[in-house]
């Protein structure tokens, strides 16, 4: 069993990092094989609707940047977690090129992300509360639905608080939130294997 988890924050090891990371955890004591993509100094491109890969049907996108290892690795797993900072009330320039570029090739070819397990992650930086994430988490989670994905969740949304690097770590719900996910999403891929 394999999962991969996203990291589309700029920051590599900023408050998503730590977020997923409870969660890749818990995934790695259940014997799970968890690939964590930065993608901080990656190229990526938004789709640019040439549908190419309609045509090609090799599960490709034409697009000559740094997102063709993310589609295989994506292709190729049994779970997806995306986590993401939300600015502005909505997940990173990067998630959403993954989103995007991912989900048309996938569509393209049948269905690839078909009972796929997926999870979102959203770091939030408003301090105030987490009416910020509720929109990136919608996005992520939209993705998932779109594609004929299970998603999972926890025991509250999967959000965490932090403006600077480690105040998510004073988030003690949402730490007890990313541990619980991992342990759900853990169980149900085993199902799902069974």
């Amino acid at each position: 069993m394999k999962v991969v988890a996203i990291n589309g924050s700029p920051r590599k090891e900023g408050n998503t990092f730590i977020l997923l990371n409870y969660v890749i955890l818990e995934l790695e004591r259940e014997g799970i094989e968890v690939k964590l993509i930065q993608t901080t100094g990656l190229k990526l491109e938004g789709c640019n609707a040439c549908r190419c890969c309609f045509r090609n049907k090799d599960k490709k996108c034409v697009i000559k940047d740094d997102m063709q290892p993310i589609i295989d690795d994506i292709l190729e797993s049994d779970g997806i977690i995306l986590g993401s900072p939300t600015y502005f009330g909505d997940i990173t320039p990067e998630i959403k090129a993954i989103i995007d570029r991912t989900g048309i090739v996938s569509t393209a070819n049948g269905g690839l992300l078909k009972r796929k397990l997926g999870a979102a992650v959203i770091a939030d930086v408003i301090a105030v509360g987490k009416g910020g994430a509720v929109h990136g988490f919608d996005t992520i989670n939209n993705f998932f639905l779109v594609n004929s994905m299970i998603i999972h969740g926890s025991t509250y949304w999967n959000f965490g608080i932090g403006l600077e690097r480690g105040d998510v770590e004073k988030d003690v719900e949402s730490i007890t939130t990313m541990q619980n996910l991992g342990i759900n999403f853990a169980w149900l891929l085993k199902k799902l294997k069974n």
